[in-house]
């Protein structure tokens, strides 16, 4: 049956979302159409496809014993020079963040997964790109904000486009399973509030 490369995050709902990826696309990242803007709780990680169903059914019991809980951005941050990142900080909802993915990724699961740094909730804003960009970036969304609350998260695959398609959104509280949402842009469950 082959593999698949699938990723679990937490959409960040509109407005905010598009506003975060025309902004990623003009500081000139070529993947900024190609990645939903997010915060990721499991990395891209390789399955095989016969374990799909396991997989799924592992996020819906994930998010049926999970609450919503408040997620705000604040400010920027940088993993420079370790790695080539730009991204809007998380100021509020790291504690929810962190036990979504140890959970996701627990060894006793579908998808146990080891992390190459420790786990550092975020959502990028440029990557790999020229230093000037990457600064540019830095700068001109330090004052960014935005605020939500977060009641899902969702399931996503890699194309060989390396495209990042939405396959299902899983809902807290019943881990009901949400699907025909669109690929792009945040979740139909997230409630935005503020941004400026």
């Amino acid at each position: 049956m082959g593999t698949v490369t699938l990723g679990v995050s937490i959409a960040v709902p509109e407005p905010h979302g598009s506003l975060l990826q025309e902004r990623r696309a003009g500081f000139g990242d070529p993947a900024a159409y190609s990645i939903p803007t997010h915060v990721t709780l499991l990395p891209p990680t390789e399955v095989e496809a016969g374990r799909l169903p396991a997989v799924e059914a592992h996020l819906a019991a994930i998010a049926a014993l999970s609450d919503p809980f408040a997620m705000r951005l604040e400010g920027t941050g940088t993993f420079r020079p370790v790695s080539p990142v730009v991204y809007v900080k998380l100021a509020e909802g790291t504690d929810g963040c962190d036990r979504l993915q140890q959970r996701i990724r627990d060894e006793a699961g579908p998808v146990p997964r080891e992390l190459q740094f420790p786990y550092h909730p975020h959502v990028t804003v440029a990557h790999g790109i020229a230093e000037e960009a990457m600064d540019q970036a830095f700068a001109e969304l330090a004052g960014f904000e935005a605020a939500w609350t977060c009641c899902s998260f969702a399931l996503y695959e890699q194309g060989a486009d390396e495209v990042w398609r939405k396959l299902c959104e899983y809902e807290f509280g019943s881990g009901r399973a949400i699907t025909a949402v669109p690929a792009q842009g945040g979740s139909p469950v997230d409630e935005p509030s503020t941004t400026r």
